[in-house]
């Protein structure tokens, strides 16, 4: 089963204080107002955070899944392949990681177990 944007927002939307808000015309969303998911125009991918030190690694590990465009070189996100992606649960840590990345530290205690 390959994911898809909706998945993405459904994932989303499920952590606490996460709210969706359009930006740059694309949905972006938000922790406590912070933003750690944008989904660009064409919808086969989608940005979250990711430090620096991190990202070299995983783009090197698995390049078909990660990559990061000329323009966000200088930024602390990524770019996820959703096709790329082996299901839904890889999906929502990916999703996860970066929302703890965003959210205060008050909002990891709202997550449930296994998160």
């Amino acid at each position: 089963m390959t994911a898809g944007p909706d998945d993405v927002r459904r994932v989303a939307l499920s952590l606490p204080e996460t709210k969706e808000v359009l930006a740059w015309g694309m949905p972006t969303f938000r922790a406590a107002g912070k933003m750690f998911v944008t989904m660009p125009d064409d919808e086969t991918s989608f940005a979250v955070r990711c430090p620096k030190l991190e990202r070299g690694e995983l783009i090197a590990a698995e390049p078909e899944k990660f990559w990061v465009p000329p323009h966000e070189a200088s930024s602390h996100w990524v770019r996820v392949r959703l096709a790329a992606l082996e299901d839904l649960d890889e999906l929502q840590d990916i999703i996860v990681d970066s929302w703890k990345q965003a959210a205060p530290p008050r909002l990891a205690e709202e997550l449930p177990d296994g998160r």
